[in-house]
Order: C-alpha cells, then sequence, then structure tokens
C-alpha cells in the first residue's frame, strides 16, 4: 500500500510537472515589443516565441487619462473633463503555429466614458483624446497566463 500512494504520488507530481513546463514556454520577445498611441486606443505590436499549448492569447491593458468632452441637449459642448480609465484588448484565442513563434498585432478598443463623466444624464459624454503612459500585454496559453510584460506606450 505504500508503495502504490508513493507511486501515485510521484507519478501526479510528475505530470502536473510536465504540463507546467509545457504551458510555461511561451514569452515575449522583449525587444520587438512596441506600443503606439493612436488617441484613443493603444497598438501594440511585437513577437512571442516558445508557443507549446494548443492555444495562446495576448491581452492588452493599457491605464490613461480620458478626455472626455459633454454635449448637452442643445448641441453645446462643454470639454476639459478629464477621467481616469483603461482601455483593454485582446488577440483572442488563437491555433498555436506549428513553428511556436508568431507575431502579434493588438489594439485596444475605444474605451467609453465613465458613467457620470457629465454633470447631468440627459448630456452625452465622448471620450476624444486618451493620454496613455504604459500598456501590459499578457500572453495566456490555453487559458493559463505564462507571461507579462509592460512596456512604454510611444
Amino acid at each position: 500500500m505504500k508503495y502504490l500512494l508513493t507511486g501515485l504520488l510521484v507519478g501526479t507530481v510528475s505530470l502536473i510537472g510536465s504540463q507546467f513546463a509545457a504551458a510555461q514556454s511561451g514569452h515575449f520577445i522583449d525587444r520587438t515589443v512596441e506600443c503606439h498611441d493612436d488617441g484613443t486606443t493603444v497598438d501594440c505590436e511585437g513577437k512571442v516565441a516558445g508557443l507549446g499549448g494548443t492555444t495562446f492569447e495576448i491581452r492588452l491593458s493599457a491605464p490613461g487619462v480620458a478626455a472626455v468632452e459633454c454635449t448637452n441637449p442643445g448641441e453645446n459642448v462643454a470639454p476639459g473633463q478629464a477621467h481616469s480609465i483603461t482601455a483593454t484588448g485582446s488577440s483572442g484565442p488563437q491555433q498555436t503555429p506549428r513553428n511556436g513563434q508568431y507575431v502579434f498585432d493588438v489594439e485596444t478598443i475605444h474605451p467609453a466614458a465613465p458613467a457620470g463623466s457629465c454633470p447631468n444624464d440627459q448630456w452625452t459624454a465622448e471620450i476624444v483624446d486618451v493620454t496613455f503612459s504604459f500598456a501590459t500585454l499578457t500572453l495566456f496559453e490555453n487559458d493559463i497566463q505564462v507571461d507579462s510584460i509592460t512596456v512604454q506606450v510611444l
């Protein structure tokens, strides 16, 4: 019984270790990753390598300060409202390429103005610009986070 339990434990640890090693191999090639401020969105390009899972996904998150314009029912615009936001985007699930490398281009979606951005619910809020300083890209293989990198937004 003691040998059976020891064998099961060693086998389980080996299996978990091998799955962890295979899923943990993907990584960003640091020198290739570049992010640009496109006004209200961030666009990041670069390369990942060492992909070994069945699928992978790159998620992008970029905090910033949004310039919000408020338009009242009379079509008058009140500019200059500043609000902190976080823009996000994703490559969506991708099939892992045979060579384990992928050149990516991921962009955040246009962020929505936060609730309460304007002094009245009858007014329409619109984000017209966002100042971004940095962006974080996170790599997932088979829905498990395997790498993350934070880069300056140019």
